[in-house]
């Protein structure tokens, strides 16, 4: 529904400023007196959402939002049958998937037909209820009002799908309009998980709260105070499924023989291996049948299976309890996240300590941004360079491990804060900074650059250097990318230099694949394998049209720039330079993000140092994770298949020993909403 209300303006933002519509396109002005939402963070606002009554009773909304500097602009067009189900959508406008045009009607027959960027179909409407691709979400009220009245029976969706909704907790809320008791529900059905929503005394759509919160003009206050009470709503839920993998029965040895072994210290595959686990720990390692099983241990017989270190996200936004979840279940057990708001990290790492959660073991930095309307969402605002300083140590005093410095602070702030988060110990990284290039914030004091686009930055002309805490961040790289000679002298010799710092590179290239590549045609490879494992909103929201094209620019353009930006990987690792494998997403697509190193020419083996013993070497905690060694935490992961012949075989998640607690792969799936092993 409407992607979970505002999941989207957290996994993908919006589309490019200079892709507005054509003045023919003119999108609906709305009317003084319409009803008005904000869209907003604790960094400030970010967006605004209208509703009005037209003079011919369709019911129109306006959505503006500009976060981060990506500019959305849509509305959406309702007719209404006499129960109050829309029988005609019109959506028109941009997002960075693309075109946002969608249509659906219903003929007298009772067929009802729809078309968007991406896919058409028809079908019987009956009792059903179309689920739009896109549009401003405040339109998914009308779907509220239906799971509301279908009660614990839910809703059947077209194009496919069942959805429903369990009404909770009340609570007061202050605003314009005084104090109003507001409800906590729950929604299934529309993603991997149960996913908030907060309704009014009359059981309609009040709004959403989160990192960014939808909320009635005037009550954007309240979004911290709702946010953390769903928060803990979904604790309780993940609880529950924590102390049932967390199990004293799943804590007992396990020998794994006969199986193919990754050292990743070494960077090679050992055949036919023998691994006690035992305690927690790392017991044994051996040659096949040179291990005798303990009694009561659980014997795995590990031939046409891989055993590799469990796989390391290193930008994984932590926050989202059942996405912790589903981490584990595709062999995740260990992080780092890129920026996460300080509660919520120390809330993760306690509940997880505590057996409360189950979750990968990582570690997290906070964002530092100035205070600026284009400012990250949940990041630590500043206005000085003394106010950055500050920030920094209170990251430290959180017990945080990395300060994350974004796009739009001042240049002149970096090299201060940095050498205050390095003299307290803290990893320093980040995008770069408008008017900075990659090398520019390394020289003050960067540990390492996030977001291959960051380091293409390096060969970007200065007007786009200029403006990278906009969408030229990403409109730059893909309209210069393909004409970079990666092996000019300069650039060789920013390789060189970042080699000689060993500043490491992140590249996330999974970020840019689908927005850069995808033409609505498909299912970008992050996804298509999960294709058939995943709720079918999931997967209908997977294929998009691709980012907007501008300036004479054609997809075949973009994807030859992202080619650029995977050969880019290639000749940094080449060079020297340290790279560790991260998402920005999901965490789905940590698999095809190693094949792009693979495609990049890093071999296998390499690929997968990326997501095991290097991110564990960055954070140091390769003491006691990352690789398979006698004496260290069991945090591995089981595979069906030859992982040497195909690093895809790591989306066949067998068993994943997480903190030595062997937890089996088919019910963590079914646990985190995945359906199946993918392909």
């Amino acid at each position: 529904m409407r992607r979970l209300i505002l999941a989207t303006l957290l996994a993908a933002t919006a589309s490019i400023a200079g892709a507005a519509p054509t003045p023919k396109e003119q999108l609906l002005v709305p009317p003084s007196g319409a009803r008005h939402f904000t869209i907003s963070s604790i960094a400030g606002k970010h967006g605004d959402i209208w509703s009005w009554t037209m003079p011919d009773g369709r019911i129109a909304y306006r959505m503006s939002m500009s976060l981060r500097g990506w500019v959305t602009e849509t509305d959406e067009m309702v007719t209404l049958d006499p129960t109050r189900r829309p029988t005609t959508i019109a959506i028109r406008g941009f997002t960075d998937s693309g075109d946002a045009t969608e249509t659906f009607t219903v003929a007298p027959n009772g067929v009802a037909d729809w078309k968007t960027v991406i896919d058409s179909g028809s079908a019987p409407f009956a009792n059903k209820h179309y689920n739009t691709y896109g549009g401003p979400p405040l339109a998914g009220e009308f779907d509220i009002d239906a799971l509301v009245a279908a009660g614990a029976k839910g809703i059947d969706l077209l194009p496919t799908g069942h959805a429903s909704i369990a009404i909770g907790q009340t609570t007061q809320v202050e605003g314009p309009q005084g104090p109003r008791t507001i409800k906590l529900a729950f929604l299934t059905g529309y993603g991997f998980a149960p996913s908030p929503v907060w309704l009014d005394s009359d059981n309609r759509l009040f709004g959403n709260a989160g990192v960014i919160s939808m909320l009635p003009e005037g009550y954007e206050k309240n979004g911290p105070k709702l946010k953390d009470i769903q928060d803990k709503a979904t604790a309780a839920m993940v609880r529950e499924v924590a102390h049932r993998f967390l199990s004293k029965a799943n804590r007992t040895a396990t020998l794994i023989d006969h199986v193919l072994m990754f050292d990743s210290v070494a960077g090679r595959y050992i055949a036919d291996r023998a691994v006690l686990i035992a305690d927690g720990k790392v017991a044994a390692i051996g040659a096949a049948g040179s291990i005798a099983a303990p009694t009561g241990a659980t014997v795995i017989d590990g031939r046409g299976k891989t055993l590799t270190p469990g796989l390391w996200d290193s930008h994984q936004h932590v926050g989202d309890d059942w996405n912790l979840l589903q981490n584990v279940a595709t062999g995740m057990t260990n992080y780092r996240s890129p920026g996460s708001m300080i509660d919520e990290a120390l809330s993760i790492y306690k509940r997880r300590a505590a057996g409360d959660l189950l979750a990968p073991d990582g570690k997290v930095s906070v964002i530092i941004d100035r205070k600026d309307p284009l400012a990250a969402q949940g990041a630590l605002t500043v206005s000085s360079a003394a106010e950055a300083v500050a920030a920094v140590d209170k990251i430290k005093a959180a017990g945080l491990w990395g300060a994350k410095f974004y796009t739009s602070m001042n240049p002149a702030w970096i090299a201060p804060a940095a050498a205050e988060a390095h003299r307290l110990g803290l990893h320093v990284h980040g995008h770069v900074p408008a008017g900075m290039r990659p090398l520019d914030a390394v020289r003050a004091g960067y540990d390492e650059v996030t977001h291959i686009n960051f380091i293409l930055m390096q060969a970007m002309p200065q007007d786009v250097v200029d403006k990278a805490n906009t969408a030229a961040r990403l409109e730059g790289p893909a309209k210069y990318g393909k004409d970079v000679d990666l092996d000019s002298p300069a650039m060789t010799a920013f390789y060189a230099e970042l080699a000689k710092r060993h500043t490491i590179i992140d590249p996330t290239l999974t970020v840019w694949e689908p927005l850069m590549t995808s033409d609505g045609s498909a299912i970008s490879p992050e996804y298509a394998p999960f294709a058939d494992v995943a709720p079918p909103s999931v997967v209908r929201g997977w294929k998009i049209g691709g980012y907007p094209l501008f300036g004479g620019l054609t997809r075949d353009d973009f994807r030859k720039s992202f080619t650029k930006m995977v050969d880019l990987v290639g000749k940094l690792h080449q060079a020297g330079v340290p790279i560790v494998a991260g998402t920005d997403g999901y965490g789905l697509e940590l698999v095809r993000e190693l094949e792009l190193y693979q495609q990049a020419g890093l071999s296998n083996a390499e690929a997968l140092q990326t997501a095991t013993i290097i991110p564990a070497r960055m954070t140091g905690m390769d003491d006691r994770a990352g690789s398979i060694a006698v004496g260290k935490t069991a945090d591995i992961v089981l595979v069906d298949g030859d992982v040497s012949a195909a690093l895809g075989n790591l989306r066949h998640v067998h068993t994943v020993f997480l903190d030595g607690y062997r937890l089996d792969g088919a019910a963590l799936r079914q646990a985190s909403g995945l359906n199946g092993m993918p392909k």
